[in-house]
């Protein structure tokens, strides 16, 4: 069963966008430089690295992509099989990637990673691996919902459809208008700079990256846990 589109799916929605800022906050300042959640900039961070570019960790990228496309393939085939059963795949597929996230929480405060700076060795590549395990579990889940306007990870399109549909010198109707797309679209940028901002901030005070991290796996175990206490009919459509 699908998440029922309506105005509280928007709220979670823009809810794990925030998540998202904090969480490459902590991929990119701390355990890389590495994108967990935006493979296009691990992408782009690999070919940099491969053309010797200093400061950039290849092993570090690699892990990344690695991590995420394991993550990618057994989300969907986990939200797969949940939703073949006529269950609610959404709620599992939240509560999931919040145990990933915990998980690498946790791994990060035992392994002893506190700031930034130094090589990149195993003990970073472990986590790098884990969290964007869960950011490939995220994007499926993504794809699944097709919520317009908010991807959860990239907020390039939202920005886009926004300055296209805003600005007098640029409108044009085929990209898609209208109080609520517009409210998406801003919305999804807001939060992606406000995570990022919020992330950044906690880091620059000395708060351990590990607890930085469990923030926004908290805020995704306890929206997948809630909407998994709510009644079928108020949370899902059959689709």
């Amino acid at each position: 069963m699908k998440p029922k589109p309506g105005r509280a799916l928007t709220v979670v929605m823009v809810l794990l966008t925030v998540t998202t800022g904090m969480i490459e906050a902590v991929s990119f300042l701390v355990l890389g430089p590495v994108f967990a959640a935006v493979q296009t900039g691990s992408l782009l961070l690999l070919g940099f690295a491969v053309a010797g570019t200093a400061g950039i960790s290849i092993t570090a990228t690699a892990a990344s992509l690695a991590g995420f496309a394991v993550g990618a393939v057994g989300g969907s085939r986990a939200e797969s099989a949940i939703d073949g059963r006529g269950r609610r795949w959404f709620t599992a597929a939240l509560v999931g990637e919040g145990l990933l996230l915990s998980a690498s929480a946790f791994v990060v405060w035992r392994i002893g990673i506190e700031r930034s700076g130094g090589p990149v060795d195993g003990r970073h590549l472990a986590a790098i691996s884990m969290v964007a395990c869960a950011m490939g579990v995220r994007n499926v889940t993504t794809l699944r919902v097709k919520e317009p306007g908010i991807s959860t990870t990239v907020v390039t399109t939202a920005l886009t459809g926004l300055l296209v549909v805003l600005h007098p010198l640029a409108a044009d109707s085929r990209v898609g208008s209208g109080a609520g797309e517009e409210s998406r679209r801003l919305s999804s940028i807001l939060a992606m700079f406000s995570g990022a901002l919020f992330g950044a901030w906690l880091l620059d005070r000395s708060v351990h990256p590990a607890v930085v991290l469990a923030v926004p796996a908290g805020l995704v175990l306890a929206l997948g846990l809630a909407l998994s206490a709510l009644p079928r009919e108020r949370t899902s459509v059959p689709g």
